[in-house]
């Protein structure tokens, strides 16, 4: 699976979500997320564990940038959380845990994030989901104007994960 993403610092969430309510396609419900961060060689590799759903495994792979980048990554649904988190820390080492609520916006293909990470702060996130109707570029270009509509400056740009942001 791929897509294009961004992540940018937030200034002000309450003009963040006033437009992302304008564009939205469709919201939906807003969540608790803990993402547990484990060391591996290639990549980065998480367990995300979501209140009231089912947890996620998650590799992806992309450059730090800032800006829209690439990224490929896999989803696994996890069926026991606690027992694979106890299984990978064990075999791999936690890296860092990062909880935060996230508000999830859907602008056709794009997932519009706005996050309230723990000792970081706010953020918002594009993730331009490509498929075989929507390809690279394409995605690059929705995320540029998203970018333009949620005036995201360049000094607003992070290359990094939250859970590299907390190292």
């Amino acid at each position: 699976m791929q897509n294009v993403e961004l992540k940018a610092r937030l200034k002000d969430i309450e003009g963040a979500r006033r437009v992302a309510a304008e564009i939205a396609t469709r919201r939906l419900e807003t969540e608790h997320q803990v993402d547990t961060y484990f060391h591996c060689q290639h990549g980065r590799l998480k367990l995300r564990q979501i209140d009231g759903l089912r947890a996620q495994l998650i590799w992806y792979d992309r450059p730090n940038l800032e800006g829209p980048k690439g990224s490929h990554y896999h989803l696994v649904p996890v069926a026991n959380p606690e027992t694979l988190k106890a299984a990978l820390a064990a075999a791999l080492g936690v890296r860092k845990v990062v909880d935060k609520r996230r508000e999830i916006f859907l602008w056709h293909n794009v997932r519009i994030h706005l996050d309230d990470v723990a000792g970081l702060g706010a953020f918002v996130e594009f993730e331009a989901v490509l498929g075989p109707e929507v390809d690279e570029p394409t995605g690059r270009s929705q995320v540029e104007q998203l970018m333009r509509r949620f005036n995201i400056e360049p000094a607003d740009l992070l290359s990094a994960s939250y859970g590299e942001l907390l190292d």
